[in-house]
């Protein structure tokens, strides 16, 4: 199949509009798309930082690399690169290492942040201990502390994520089953900047995950393929399966659960979105006196040490 705008073959078919594209095309597809979004959630000013929180996958890769392809040339805007080192086996090493070396070839800023700096664990440790209550609880909360402390220390603006429309569309549908609307308000991109809280904007939002795939191969991006020894067991898995099922019935449905949100987002912002946050012990900002992450850190200390053998004294 050729592709819709020159002789070149098709590399995909865009089902949700009817399109076939070649490389070129889509590359130029997907990244139009980005620009969209990124001029709709951030006001960028001269002089402002962007930090890409990056794990070395195919969404942050690619979240990256368009980042850098739109502002590396720009004097008047600095980008930066934070990863997360959570402390699962062998998993995080490759991706780390592709990041640093991408980094490196682009003259950006590397930063790494590990979990047994900030909370004493790592994700190996608390796994172990949570056992059967989804370990991904535990670390979403740990990685979005981590990301808030070193995008506070650099200085930066704004902090891009790489969540793909599958991922949000995901967030959307768990938040409205559990009846949580407060989370529901939180989700980004922040219009409010609240104190001591990096905002955060999603570039990839109107992206989905195949898509993004399709990108980064298509673009000649290095990522890590391997898959988190822990994602098994989140909640998050029956989600995609039931999004996915839909989408394949009804192509275009996550662009319709993400737009029903953007139109209902006004209302969630003015009705639940709380104004003031306290200050945690450790520093951060927080809905209560102690955070999330102060909160399960110590559940999971207390566990560790009740399991450690007391010592004996002779």
């Amino acid at each position: 199949m050729k592709c819709d705008l020159c002789p070149h073959n098709a590399v995909t078919f865009v089902r949700y509009n009817g399109a076939h594209l070649c490389a070129v095309h889509f590359i130029e597809y997907v990244e139009r798309r980005v620009k969209k979004e990124i001029r709709k959630q951030i006001n960028l000013r001269p002089g402002n930082k962007i930090a890409v929180a990056v794990s070395g996958g195919k969404d942050s890769m690619s979240t990256l690399h368009i980042l850098h392809k739109i502002f590396g040339n720009r004097s008047d805007i600095e980008i930066h690169c934070i990863t997360v080192d959570e402390g699962i086996g062998n998993y995080r090493f490759s991706g780390i290492s592709i990041a640093e070396k991408y980094c490196n070839s682009k003259k950006i800023p590397f930063h790494l942040i590990k979990f047994r700096d900030v909370f004493g664990l790592t994700m190996d440790e608390v796994a172990h201990i949570v056992r059967k209550n989804s370990p991904c609880t535990y670390c979403g909360v740990f990685r979005r502390k981590c990301m808030n402390v070193i995008a506070k220390k650099i200085g930066v603006n704004y902090l891009a994520t790489g969540h793909n429309l599958d991922d949000i569309s995901q967030s959307i549908m768990m938040n409205f089953v559990r009846g949580d609307i407060e989370r529901l308000a939180r989700l980004g991109p922040h219009k409010k900047i609240q104190p001591g809280l990096i905002p955060r904007f999603i570039p990839l939002r109107m992206i989905p995950e195949n898509e993004s795939l399709l990108y980064a191969m298509t673009s000649k991006i290095e990522f890590c393929g391997m898959t988190c020894p822990y994602r098994e067991e989140a909640l998050r898995n029956q989600y995609r399966s039931i999004m996915n099922e839909l989408e394949m019935r009804s192509p275009g449905s996550k662009f319709s659960i993400l737009s029903s949100y953007n139109q209902i987002y006004p209302m969630l912002i003015n009705n639940f979105g709380k104004t003031h946050l306290e200050k945690c012990k450790c520093g951060e900002p927080s809905l209560y006196e102690k955070c999330k992450a102060c909160e399960l850190s110590e559940e999971v200390m207390k566990k560790i040490n009740k399991e450690q053998p007391e010592k004996i004294i002779h």
